[in-house]
């Protein structure tokens, strides 16, 4: 048992770690694979369960919240961050990610997996073929007024239904508006903590359906032992990748990432049906 307990806390740490990588470079909050590597893990120590994608899923938004925080405090050194942006999306953000929540608490396990797996299919569109998806040359502003409301609101309520960051989505927005890469990413890490904040506090206070089934140390659904094995990982590494983003160019990393996705959304679609 313990050298099981052991493995556990080892193998959530590289998730954290990993995690904080992605969080810091591609501003994602880590949700993409923080998500899998718990439905990887917690079978090992509980016996299968349905609500075992809602504790996943509630563990990540937690995760986010301290993964996207230090990512937001390495790129703020740099100046990176756009503070107005973040504080004119916040009450649509707030507001998509308790409508979130609210769904997800009324959606059966298996049908949020599939949400997961569909979720994770159409992120990866983007890391494989960033150039369609962001053609060089296109320019917009910034969304405003209804259109702003719309999209804030849009991101967060997804984005609480997998349990991810909402990076992607504000990435793509701010480089079509002509905004760089590196301020977008860091200002994605700050919408990581406008999602992950409401999100977890959502899943925290979400009544368990069956408590004596869920993992050892949940709460709502929430573990609080793979939160604290996740955020030390991804406290540590947050820092790498935002200087990744900083140094290096991403074409090569975004379609290695985009590979990770279309395999997690195969074995999550597997999973489900």
């Amino acid at each position: 048992m313990e050298i099981e307990l052991v493995w556990f806390v080892l193998t959530l740490c590289v998730a954290g770690a990993v995690a904080g990588i992605t969080s810091g470079l591609f501003g994602n909050g880590g949700g993409f694979v923080v998500v899998p590597a718990l439905l990887a893990v917690f079978p090992f120590f509980t016996p299968a369960s349905d609500e075992l994608v809602k504790v996943a899923i509630g563990t990540s938004l937690a995760s986010i919240v301290i993964s996207s925080a230090r990512s937001v405090l390495a790129h703020k050194k740099r100046g990176a961050v756009d503070f107005d942006m973040l504080k004119s999306w916040f009450i649509w953000i707030i507001l998509g990610v308790l409508s979130g929540v609210a769904i997800a608490n009324h959606t059966s396990s298996g049908g949020l997996t599939i949400v997961f797996a569909a979720g994770v299919l159409l992120y990866s569109i983007y890391f494989l073929f960033p150039d369609y998806v962001v053609r060089p040359g296109m320019s917009f502003s910034m969304p405003k007024g209804p259109g702003k409301a719309i999209l804030a609101f849009v991101i967060g309520g997804f984005s609480a239904l997998l349990g991810i960051g909402g990076g992607t989505p504000t990435v793509i927005t701010m480089v079509m508006c002509r905004r760089t890469i590196q301020q977008a990413v860091a200002t994605a890490a700050g919408v990581g903590v406008l999602i992950g904040l409401p999100g977890a506090i959502g899943f925290l206070f979400m009544k368990n359906a069956s408590p004596e089934a869920m993992p050892f140390g949940t709460v709502g659904y929430i573990n609080l032992p793979a939160l604290i094995a996740i955020s030390v990982g991804s406290i540590m590494t947050a820092p790498i990748g935002a200087s990744m983003a900083h140094s290096f160019s991403e074409k090569m990393l975004k379609r290695l990432f985009g590979v990770y996705l279309v395999i997690v959304s195969v074995a999550m679609f597997s999973k489900a049906l």
